[in-house]
């Protein structure tokens, strides 16, 4: 594969980013991509970074230093609304879900199907609420997009909100601690729906805590420590995820 090629498979990139906020430098020439199709797992002690590398990666901070490149192409201006055009949706631990809501209108709401003087075109939505959450896994046929948030499991909600980012047209989903809090039983939907994802050629960035569900779902590890990328490993570098806790550890102790 030559450079170009490499190149146009990296969905998007920072390139030695630099976040400061006064004395404090919060990111430190951190560099980071994530290609196309891949599920990178990114982690780190509190901390570490990741919150303001997350809001840098969906326009909430423009870098101090370094370049953001989305598909390539090096951007010369960075917003909340460019990373949204460009594809990069959060689902963060919250899910900003409305419990007492269907499935359907937590999917659409603020983005409805409507016809030209203003109604909404109910029917339509449904059948795309169903498509989009069985594409992403769901099963069950006592679930369907007019079923209640409330109704559902933990791992359920966060397929919910992964079916409304894919519907934001998302290329990249970024997901804030998703299994926190969930069973085991709950996870493996999560890992699922996260599966699902990657085989429509979309991109995750999961971060989390639990050492042992990032190595499960991750091609890819990235390792951030007090504002730097200190490690990126394939997964076919790392034995298990005991050996990716013991490198987190020895790079805690040297520095």
């Amino acid at each position: 594969m030559d450079q170009s090629t490499k190149n146009m498979n990296k969905l998007i990139e920072l390139n030695k980013v630099t976040k400061k906020f006064g004395g404090i430098t919060a990111l430190n020439k951190a560099s980071l991509h994530v290609d196309v199709g891949e599920v990178v797992g990114l982690i780190g002690d509190n901390g570490a970074g990741k919150s303001t590398l997350i809001k840098t990666l969906v326009g909430v901070y423009f870098p101090d230093e370094g370049d953001i490149i989305i598909r390539g192409k090096k951007v010369s201006s960075w917003s909340a609304l460019k990373a949204r055009e460009a594809g990069i949706e959060t689902v963060f631990q919250d899910r900003a879900l409305c419990p007492q809501q269907s499935i359907v209108w937590n999917i659409f709401m603020g983005k409805e199907l409507t016809y030209p003087f203003g109604f909404i075109r109910e029917k339509e939505q449904i059948r795309e609420a169903n498509r989009l959450i069985r594409e992403i896994g769901f099963t069950s046929k006592l679930i369907d997009a007019e079923s209640p948030v409330g109704n559902l499991s933990g791992g359920e909600r966060q397929g919910v909100a992964i079916a409304r980012a894919i519907y934001n047209n998302a290329e990249l989903i970024i997901l804030d601690e998703p299994t926190n809090a969930l069973s085991l039983n709950e996870t493996q939907k999560v890992f699922e729906f996260v599966r699902n994802v990657k085989k429509s050629n979309r991109s995750v960035l999961f971060i989390g805590h639990n050492i042992f569900h990032v190595y499960d779902i991750s091609d890819r590890f990235v390792i951030l420590d007090r504002g730097e990328v200190v490690h990126n490993f394939s997964k076919t570098e790392i034995s298990s995820p005991e050996e990716l806790m013991k490198i987190m550890r020895d790079t805690v102790r040297k520095n």
